[in-house]
């Protein structure tokens, strides 16, 4: 009969580590107020509330039973190993083996967490896309990169509202702006902030010349209601059609709203609300989250300026290669990581980058 003791063991260990990361003793007491809330008769009275409430029960929940449940293989696992072992009984090894396997694959998948140490990593998030040097090619490089990101959103369940789009003088995008909804999309989009490259033959160039086109991506986190002071003097304000689904709405309104901040040059849109009363709120508060997102980040600049650490790659930087002619690769120049299958990288296969750069930034911190 097999000694497992020494994998059993060193599970254990990974099981001890994913309580602390996954802050376990705090949840259950979490779970334990979130309980009182979600009962409250009158919850639903105020529905943006409600609906916070019952996504963070959720989460908080699932984090719980999925723990327990770990806890739970992880002992029976011990249980069949020590009456195994007394009885010398070979026959279970496979069946032991199997349970070690089993949670050691979904304590990989929890270990991800541990990578998530941002303030507002579990957030939803807005992205910007911009078109930057390379001419039509960057603007096709642009919509190219927004259908990337929403395949990403598509494949871990995420949802995506488009809430600002220009369109190209030829093709593409001049730029786009879009939300991303689901957990922890803030903390792995942080992935992407910087300048993206593209190498490839022009398919707008008759000549069939090699082209190299640029775009910048951006990325906020969503905040609840940040306390940010904006004079309205320092803002402008662009309405325009809606470009999404929406039917005659769309097509007879100029309800879309996008805010411009002066001082910063950052833009916020909202295009999804009916009115244009509503999308210039709901583009404030994005505007908000940006000017405060921005704020910290100076915060931090400052932090490590001071410390003499060298600053994270970010805007107006290349973070990434996209390369399909001479040769196929993508490549992070941050992480050094590497891909040849660009078609499956620009279909959405993002997660090896995302979780190579949070390894990455929590190596440098």
């Amino acid at each position: 009969m097999r000694d497992f003791t020494d994998d059993l063991r060193e599970v254990r260990r990974r099981i001890d580590e994913a309580k602390i990361y996954l802050r376990i003793d705090d949840s259950r007491l979490r779970l334990g107020e979130l309980e009182v809330e979600v009962a409250k008769p009158d919850l639903w009275d105020d529905q943006d509330h409600a609906k916070k409430v019952n996504a963070e029960y959720s989460n908080v929940k699932g984090d719980i039973e999925e723990f327990d449940a770990l806890v739970a293989s992880l002992e029976d696992a011990e249980v069949l190993h020590e009456l195994a072992r007394e009885v010398d009984d070979a026959s279970q090894e496979s069946e032991i083996e199997s349970g070690i396997g089993d949670i050691s694959l979904k304590l990989d998948g929890l270990e991800l967490r541990s990578l998530f140490t941002g303030e507002h990593d579990e957030a939803d998030c807005i992205v910007q896309i911009n078109s930057k040097e390379g001419g039509v090619d960057a603007q096709d490089w642009t919509e190219l990169l927004l259908r990337m990101y929403s395949r990403w959103a598509e494949r871990r369940g995420f949802g995506v509202e488009i809430d600002d789009i220009s369109e190209g003088n030829e093709a593409g995008l001049l730029s786009c702006e879009f939300t991303i909804h689901g957990r922890y999309a803030y903390g792995l989009m942080t992935a992407e902030r910087g300048t993206h490259r593209l190498v490839r033959i022009s398919p707008f160039d008759n000549q069939g010349r090699r082209q190299t086109s640029f775009a910048g991506v951006q990325v906020w986190p969503v905040m609840d209601a940040p306390d940010v002071e904006l004079n309205e003097s320092d803002i402008r304000m662009e309405v325009f059609r809606a470009s999404g689904a929406g039917g005659q709405h769309v097509n007879k309104t100029s309800s879309a709203v996008r805010l411009i901040h002066e001082p910063t040059g950052l833009v916020a849109s909202s295009q999804e609300e009916r009115s244009q009363l509503q999308n210039r709120e709901k583009a404030m508060n994005r505007l908000r989250a940006m000017i405060a997102a921005r704020a910290e980040e100076d915060r931090q600049a400052e932090l490590d300026r001071i410390a003499g650490r060298q600053a994270q790659v970010g805007w107006g930087t290349q973070i990434r290669s996209y390369v399909l002619q001479p040769y196929q690769m993508v490549k992070d120049l941050r992480t050094e990581v590497e891909a040849g299958n660009v078609a499956a990288v620009l279909d959405g296969d993002l997660d090896e980058f995302m979780e190579g750069y949070l390894r990455w930034r929590r190596s440098a911190q």
